[in-house]
């Protein structure tokens, strides 16, 4: 399914489907999605390459990539169109246009400001600011944050584009910020901790006859990717300098029985100028946006899977021993699809340590 237009995209017409070859989409939990289509050129006797001037790959139109696997399309991305690729060839339909894009967070990104919030907890700059974006289908799904600042004290400001503002208030709540596509045309803006607690997927399934559904798998283990983190913060009235208890790394709900243990400490320096609670939101943020220690990489054999793998959603392994299965949380998945039926997902899983926290996942 593939979508195209200004604002509101319309399903592609009959000439770029027809030279559609390729198309490849990536959601990743900590870079974004974009997107990559390729098309199959033919080149109008003594004029250009018909494709291109039809007007459908403008920068920054709006594209909108589904499939449908059962009775409602799935959308994979809705993003924009940010850079294309010619590559003629001298063999007749063999030249080839590349159209690449990002999701429509790309919108976010264009203009830097310099702007100012007072009296404004983190939350409600990011819902004034997602709403200034309604016009592409955004939803605000924004997580409260406890901490209110005074005038008198600190003013919230901004000096970059709305996206790395966002991004920048993320991080310092231990938050993730990304826009992901809900149903054709509509994206969900969400502003809150890493999701641990969705429904999981169907089972990705490993050395189990007719159950399996993996063409490949492995896993690895980085010891040196958790991060503990100390610090002290300034009592105000006395002005006595209390530590902060060291903080192993930290991920809720913890998705294994056996975490990592974090090797390296970092100095959380910034918090000798917070208050008690901006100290510990901060303590608690550094030790959240550490990187999970044990990974898993595979590609899906889809037509036995049955179904899309999402990322940014929790997914159950089973088959490959006790020490990998279990719930996983999905980092990245690369959706490459052919007009020929084929369709291959490559994935990236995460979490912080080895054997499963439950005995069985959903099938």
């Amino acid at each position: 399914m593939l979508l195209i237009g200004p604002t509101v995209p319309l399903p592609a017409p009959y000439s770029v489907m027809s030279a559609l070859s390729k198309v490849e989409v990536t959601n990743d939990a900590a870079n974004g999605d974009g997107f990559q289509l390729t098309f199959s050129l033919a080149k109008t006797p003594g004029l250009d390459y018909s494709l291109l001037m039809s007007g459908q790959f403008t920068p920054f139109y709006r594209i909108i990539v589904g499939v449908i696997m059962g009775v409602m399309p799935e959308v994979l991305i809705d993003g924009v169109i940010t850079h294309h690729q010619l590559a003629p060839s001298p063999q007749p339909g063999a030249s080839t246009l590349t159209v690449t894009g990002k999701d429509v967070s790309t919108m976010l990104d264009l203009k830097e400001k310099n702007d100012r919030y007072d009296n404004q907890p983190d939350f409600v700059i990011v819902t004034r600011l997602i709403a200034q974006y309604a016009q592409f289908g955004l939803i605000p799904a924004v997580t409260p944050t406890l901490d209110v600042p005074l005038m008198v004290q600190r003013i919230p400001r901004q000096h970059e584009t709305d996206l790395k503002f966002i991004q920048r208030l993320a991080q310092r709540n231990g938050f993730v910020f990304y826009i992901e596509p809900v149903t054709v045309g509509v994206n969900k803006a969400y502003f809150g901790v890493e999701n641990r607690l969705s429904v999981p997927q169907s089972a990705l399934s490993m050395n189990m006859g007719t159950l399996s559904n993996l063409i490949s798998l492995s896993f690895a283990q980085d010891a040196l990717a958790p991060t503990g983190t100390q610090g002290t913060f300034v009592e105000p009235i006395t002005r006595t300098a209390i530590p902060i208890p060291p903080l192993p790394s930290l991920k809720i709900p913890p998705l294994s029985v056996m975490p990592v243990n974090a090797q390296r400490t970092t100095i959380q320096r910034e918090t000798a100028n917070q208050n008690l609670g901006q100290a510990a939101t901060t303590a608690v943020a550094a030790v959240t946006n550490s990187p999970d220690a044990v990974t898993g990489t595979g590609e899906v054999d889809t037509a036995r899977y049955g179904s899309v793998l999402r990322a940014r959603q929790l997914v159950g392994v089973r088959g490959v021993g006790l020490t990998y299965d279990g719930f996983w949380y999905v980092r990245r998945v690369t959706h490459t699809i052919t007009p020929r039926g084929q369709y291959s997902q490559r994935f990236q899983l995460s979490r912080e340590g080895t054997l499963a926290l439950t005995p069985v996942v959903r099938p």
